[in-house]
Parts: structure tokens; C-alpha cells; sequence
């Protein structure tokens, strides 16, 4: 937002009139012409002009035309974010004190709705909490702010602060145009309320005398809310998320400990995730603990009587929480023993602050089940061992984590072992009862033999049990000949065409550490996982292509090309950004650090690693796009896109195609449905349609042609339809799902699927 030359002319001549001795009509209407600049300029984000808006809000003061508080918001966001371009309108805000917050956030609304009726002291500790400036708070501020909360209450303060985070983040209630900036500013945190704050969390851990679930909850949440990415932003707002984090760690007891190892599982952004890791490290220190054993003993049981289940007597009726796979459902059984979904109403009017935190325990439950997942499939690399003593009290008989580790194979001084009625098992299902002193760690299939694997796929299937990510159907990935030839590189993922965006987000949450490619004069380094218990380090080169950008200049499309493998302490190969040409900078005299031979590096590293790969193409992928049959942009990629869609299969599809072949039978649809090398084949009324494996593309009789169907966000499973052995793979439930449709074709009532079957 700008003020154009014809209106700074304008508002001179306005300033003429209501600074002198003018008739009153020509001040009145002056005066109101004044007001609708203001009240335009409230609309906006900021305003670049700061001078030209600093002399309207004089004028505004001068002649005693108010200033919306929407446009005291402009103001102050224009300081913030226009340091340089401020000019005199720094000095004007500074007289602008009211509203203490700026209006248009849903939780700053609630702030300046509840501050006439607050009392004593909450005007002055909002100021104090406006002065939050600084990265981190001090002692005097600190002591200043705790004087300032003993006045409100810490009661009080916590009741209304943890209020008010739970609005943080919110749609604004006062839309604002961005201008220039190239992003949803509608998305950004407003920086002014940004300092109140993150004040208010750096004095919240004064105000919690327990181990209190509902602040620490808050607080988790809101690190997610504000690392939320918007395109063309990034993170909403990391310095909120980082106060969060210094207000969890200030806080003492289990369930703030519980939200930092949960986080660490899920918060990628790494200044944020920099201060979590440095949290734990100090909270292990402190126990004489492993950084493990903490995030091992953080896990609460959320207040489960059993492993998966949680019963809370409620009057006459009982509330019944219960793990299922990824999923916690609350459920509530009458005095008569009947089992109903809907809170009843005795309930909800006798107990609402029970029913309030049961519904609350079981959102934050499936957030903890998720972390906890990711966790342990990081354990494959880390190659952690236990005593099963310590194992099942952490895992196997764990009231939360034990729904987890109840569904994944483990091996118990070598013998492979999963849990089926009651009992550790064999793949013979013969019970095994090891020592305490017994060594645990979990099973892979690299080096099984393929009996072996085979079995307890058959094992699986036959106790139903749903394991949290692949293990016994994880990809494996060993040296293909093209590799042995190349001998220090793979070329097996080059030559792919990848959302920069999307395969961003899949890096950081595998443990890669990757850099946004912008189309600007900058150099930047491989995707790059290490690997410090190895000595590895791995690199995937990647490059930025075409001249399709973001707002903020990112590539929006990404080419692939070799993976290398290095000492872990070898010098950083880096590019220019869109060419793509790695080199090491090493200091003069020094020779670069080659990369290592493909047949050194241990197989589970090299197949963990070249799986990592294969799920960023498999996801990230240009041609799993149904939409792209043109080829995109100019329709530059319709090759690439045509040779991915329908072109021969990945590890992962090839896996894919393992297990459809125990599962088509199995289908309500199966007489219609056949496997065909790379495709799924569908007999329908209509036609006969070949869906590809590895895309989910699907080609139609008699002459190949195209048939475009665009899932849902949702689709990912079969709604129990056919039993799933795994979680995670959303292409598998997609395949399913269009050959659940396709198979009754004469039944869609999709007009735009409809026409294209029948043209």
C-alpha cells in the first residue's frame, strides 16, 4: 500500500483547510475526507509511504479526527516491517497508545474485549509484555514481569493467557491487502502483537505452580501453529514458536517434558528444532540420562488404565478412550452397558471440565502416537538396543507407546518376535518368554532371508495386525549393476522432475537438512542427511528448473540427479542455484574429499537412505499429477511426465504390487480386477481401465486413452473394505479406491469423470 502523488497532494490541500480560517463546511467535509483515508489505510497490511502517512495522522491529531484503531495497526506494522522506509511515522506511532493491541487477530480482539473488565494490573503487564524485544527475556525483565503478575493473580493469568493462546493463529477477524508482499499476509502474525506475545509466554511459567497438562498442551500447540508454512512466508512465525519452546522448558514436570519430545519428532524448522534438541540435552544432562531415555520417559499415559485403553467413571455413565492404530476414539458406555459415540447430556451438564479434558487428552494423544511412530522408524539407523527388561516397560507394556510397538517385529537376543494373543510370538506363533537381560532391537528385512520376510507378511495378515510404517513390507535396496559400474555414485533417482515445495517439506521431516532453491545469484548445497553413528554423510543432488517461481522467487519445479555418499566431515559440495554443476570449496592447497564407493557403505545405511530417495520421487513427483497430461508449463514435461505415469516401477511400487496380489483376491471387485505387470487392470460395464502402480494413472480400452481422476485429499484408505498391513502408503489406498469405483463405472455420477468414459 502506497499513497499516490495525486493523493499527497490532495491531503496538503486538506491541511490547508482545516489549519486555517476556513468556513466550517469546508473543515467538516475536509475533516471527513480526512477520516476515509484513514479508515482506507486501515485495510491495508502497511503502508510504504511512511512520511506521507506520518503527516496524515498529525493532521488527524491536529484537527481531532480520530484514528481507527485499525489504522493505528497499519501504523505500527508499517514501523515493524519498513524499518528503513519509517521515517518520521516512527515518531507518530509512538504517540498512538490506544488500542493496546491491534484489533483484527482473533486472540488480540479477546485481549482488548476482556481488558475493561480484567482489573488492576493487566494494563500495565501488557505494556510490560510489549516490551519483549529482546531473543531471549533477562533477569530485571523477568523480575519486573513476575512483580507486575502477582498483582493480576497467577490464577487469573494462566486461566486467561491459556485462553487466549488457543486463538493464536486464527483467520483475522479485520481482512488486510498485502500489497507488495508477495504472501497471504492474512496468514502472518501481526509483529506488533507479536512482542505483547511473546511476552505473555515468557512470563506463563510463573504463573503454573504443577505439572499442568492444559499449559503445556497450549504451548505445543502453538509451536505447530506458528511453524505452520505459508507460501511465500515460510514459517508463520518462528520467534513465537521459539518463545513457546523457552516457556515449556522453564516449566517443570512431565507434560511439559512430554510436549519437548513430542515436538522434536515433528518440528522441523531448525532454529526451532536447534532450541528443542538443546532442551532435551540439557534435560538428559541434568537426569545423568541419554538423550533416548529421556524421549523414552517423557511419554505419558495420558491417564490409560491398560495398554490402548482409558476408562473414566463419569457419574452414571463411563468414558471409554481407546487406541486404535493411529487414532484415539472417546466413547461412552450408559448405566445400562449400551456403548454410544455422542457425549451424554448428564455428562456434558455434570462434569464439563471432565469431558472438556478427555477430548482434549485424545486430540493430544494422536499427536503424541504420530511422534512416537516416527520415532521408532528412526531407530532403524540408530540401531538402539535394550535390556528387554527396560523394553517392556518403555515399549511392549507402555499404556501408549505399547499400541505402537505391540504391531512391529522385534528381535530378542536374535529370534524375530511380534505380539499376537496375549504374548510375544515367533513367525510360528510358539509364546517366548526371554530373560530380563535379554538384548533387544528391531527387526529389519536387509540380510533376512526371503523366506523369512515372506513369512511374516503371511504372519501379519494373519493376526491382522496394522503396523505403524513398512517394516516387514519396507523397501529394500541393494546395488543394482548400473551402480557397481559407476562405483561413487547412483544414478537410479536422476533425471525426475519434483514439486521444490513438496519435496522440501518430505527432506526436513526424513532428517535431511535442504536449502529453498531461488532463482537468484546464490550458490547452495546438496540435500543432506548425515549420519554421525556412521561416519556418513549422504547428498542428493538436486537443481532448480524453469522459470516458474513463487512470489519470493523459489523454484517451484526441481530436477534430480546423482546420490553420493561421504566421510561425514568431508567439505560441503555446493552449485549455482539452476545449473546444477557441484563442486567442494576447500582452502588452497588442499585436495576435495571423494566420495565414497557405493560397496563400502553398510547396506541398511545405502537401502534406508535410497528408500529416503525413492519416497521423495515417488510423492514429490511431477507425473503422479493426473492434471499434468499436457505436460505442464508450455507443456515442456510431457515426456517426463508420460515415462513416470506409465513408465516402468520403483522399489516402493514394486512393493506396492507384492502385496496387491494377496489383496485383489480379496476384494469385493476381485472377478473384475487382475495384475498386469505394471498396472492394476479393472474390467468395468463401460470400459476396461489399466491403473499404473507407481503413478496411480489410469489408461482406458480399447485405445490407451487418458482417463483423469483427481483424489481427494482424503482418499487414503479403504475405509475397511480390504485390510491394510501398514499405515503410510496413501498411493495404495488411492489405487484401491479407483478400482473400487471403476469396477461399477456405470454407477459414477461424476459428470466430468462420466464424459470422458464415455466420449
Amino acid at each position: 500500500m502506497s499513497i499516490a502523488s495525486a493523493d499527497t497532494r490532495y491531503l496538503q490541500i486538506l491541511a490547508s483547510r482545516l489549519m486555517s480560517r476556513q468556513p466550517p463546511e469546508q473543515q467538516r467535509a475536509a475533516a471527513t475526507d480526512v477520516g476515509m483515508f484513514l479508515e482506507h489505510l486501515g485495510g491495508s497490511w502497511s503502508c510504504w509511504d511512511g512520511d506521507d502517512f506520518a503527516a496524515l495522522l498529525r493532521l488527524a491529531q491536529q484537527s481531532g479526527v480520530p484514528v481507527p484503531g485499525a489504522t493505528v495497526a497499519t501504523a505500527r506494522r508499517t514501523v515493524l516491517t519498513h524499518e528503513y522506509h519509517a521515517g518520521e511515522l516512527t515518531t507518530v506511532a509512538s504517540t498512538l497508545e490506544r488500542p493496546v493491541l491491534n484489533p483484527g487477530e482473533a486472540w488480540a480482539d479477546a485481549v482488548l474485549d476482556a481488558l475493561p473488565a480484567a482489573g488492576e494490573g493487566w494494563p500495565e503487564l501488557l505494556a510490560h509484555a510489549l516490551t519483549a524485544t529482546a531473543g531471549k527475556p533477562t533477569a530485571r525483565w523477568t523480575a519486573r514481569g513476575r512483580t507486575l503478575l502477582a498483582e493480576v493473580g497467577a490464577a487469573a493469568y494462566r486461566e486467561r493467557v491459556v485462553g487466549w493462546l488457543a486463538l493464536v493463529g486464527r483467520p483475522r477477524t479485520l481482512p488486510v491487502q498485502g500489497g507488495y508482499w508477495g504472501y497471504d499476509v492474512g496468514q502472518a502474525y501481526d509483529p506488533f502483537n507479536a512482542i505483547a506475545l511473546r511476552g505473555l509466554l515468557w512470563l506463563l511459567p510463573s504463573a503454573v505452580s504443577e505439572d499442568d497438562a492444559d499449559v503445556a498442551r497450549a504451548l505445543g500447540a502453538l509451536v505447530e501453529t506458528s511453524l505452520r508454512r505459508v507460501a511465500g512466508l515460510g514459517p508463520r512465525n518462528p520467534k513465537i514458536a521459539n518463545a513457546a519452546v523457552h516457556a515449556l522448558t522453564e516449566l517443570d514436570g512431565e507434560q511439559a517434558l512430554a510436549q519437548l519430545a513430542r515436538l522434536v519428532s515433528r518440528v522441523t524448522y531448525k532454529g526451532t528444532l536447534n532450541q528443542l534438541n538443546a532442551a532435551l540435552d540439557r534435560r538428559a544432562s541434568a537426569l545423568g540420562l541419554s538423550r533416548d531415555e529421556v524421549e523414552e520417559l517423557a511419554v505419558p499415559t495420558y491417564g490409560l488404565s491398560a495398554v490402548g485403553l482409558r476408562v473414566e467413571p463419569l457419574g452414571d455413565v463411563t468414558a471409554e478412550l481407546t487406541v486404535t492404530g493411529p487414532t484415539v476414539q472417546l466413547a461412552w458406555r450408559t448405566a445400562a452397558g449400551r456403548l454410544v459415540k455422542s457425549t451424554p447430556a448428564a455428562a456434558r451438564r455434570d462434569h464439563p471440565d471432565e469431558v472438556r479434558d478427555l477430548k482434549a487428552a485424545a486430540k493430544d494423544m494422536e499427536k503424541m502416537l504420530a511422534a512416537q511412530a516416527e520415532r521408532l522408524d528412526r531407530q532403524f539407523l540408530a540401531q538402539r538396543t535394550w535390556s528387554y527388561g527396560s523394553w517392556r516397560l518403555r515399549y511392549l507394556d507402555h499404556p501408549l507407546v505399547g499400541t505402537v510397538a505391540r504391531r512391529l517385529i522385534w528381535l530378542i537376543d536374535g529370534t524375530p518376535c511380534g505380539w499376537a494373543d496375549g504374548a510375544l510370538r515367533t513367525v510360528d506363533d510358539a509364546p517366548v518368554s526371554p530373560a530380563d537381560d535379554a538384548v533387544v532391537t528391531l527387526w529389519h528385512p536387509i540380510g533376512r532371508h526371503v523366506d523369512e520376510v515372506v513369512a511374516w507378511r503371511a504372519w501379519l495378515e494373519r493376526h491382522a495386525v496394522v503396523q505403524p510404517f513398512k517394516q516387514a513390507h519396507r523397501e529394500v535396496y541393494l546395488l543394482t549393476a548400473a551402480e557397481e559400474r559407476t562405483g561413487v555414485y547412483s544414478n537410479r533417482f536422476a533425471a525426475h522432475v519434483l514439486r521444490q515445495h513438496q519435496f522440501h517439506a518430505l527432506a526436513a521431516i526424513r532428517g535431511w537438512r535442504n536449502k529453498l532453491r531461488l532463482m537468484v545469484d546464490d550458490t547452495y548445497p546438496p540435500a543432506t542427511r548425515e549420519l554421525p553413528g556412521w561416519g556418513l554423510r549422504a547428498e542428493f543432488w538436486v537443481e532448480g528448473i524453469g522459470d516458474e517461481t513463487t512470489g519470493a522467487g523459489a523454484y517451484l519445479r526441481l530436477s534430480t540427479d546423482q546420490v553420493r555418499f561421504y566421510p561425514v566431515a568431508a567439505p560441503e559440495n555446493n552449485t549455482q542455484a539452476g545449473e546444477g554443476r557441484y563442486t567442494q570449496w576447500v582452502p588452497m592447497g588442499e585436495r576435495p574429499v571423494d566420495p565414497l564407493p557405493l560397496d563400502r557403505i553398510p547396506p541398511l545405511v545405502f537401502s534406508e537412505v535410497m528408500r529416503d530417495v525413492d519416497l521423495f520421487v515417488g510423492v514429490a513427483s511431477v507425473g503422479n499429477d493426473p492434471t499434468w497430461q499436457d505436460g505442464g508449463p508450455a507443456g515442456r514435461y510431457r515426456e517426463y511426465w508420460q515415462s513416470y505415469s506409465f513408465g516402468e516401477l520403483s522399489a516402493t511400487a514394486e512393493t506396492r504390487r507384492d502385496l496387491l496380489t494377496r489383496l485383489v483376491p480379496r476384494l469385493a471387485v476381485a472377478d473384475r480386477c487382475a495384475l498386469d505387470g505394471r498396472f492394476l487392470t479393472v474390467r468395468g460395464d463401460l470400459r476396461t481401465y489399466k491403473i499404473h502402480l507407481g503413478s496411480g494413472n489410469i489408461l482406458m480400452t480399447p485405445n490407451d486413452q487418458y482417463l483423469c481422476i483427481v483424489p481427494k485429499q482424503t482418499v487414503g484408505t479403504t475405509d475397511g473394505q480390504v485390510f491394510l498391513p501398514f499405515e503410510g502408503d496413501r498411493m495404495l489406498g488411492v489405487i484401491l479406491s479407483k478400482a473400487l469405483l471403476l469396477a461399477r463405472d456405470s454407477t459414477i455420477n461424476d459428470p466430468t469423470i462420466v464424459s470422458q468414459i464415455r466420449r
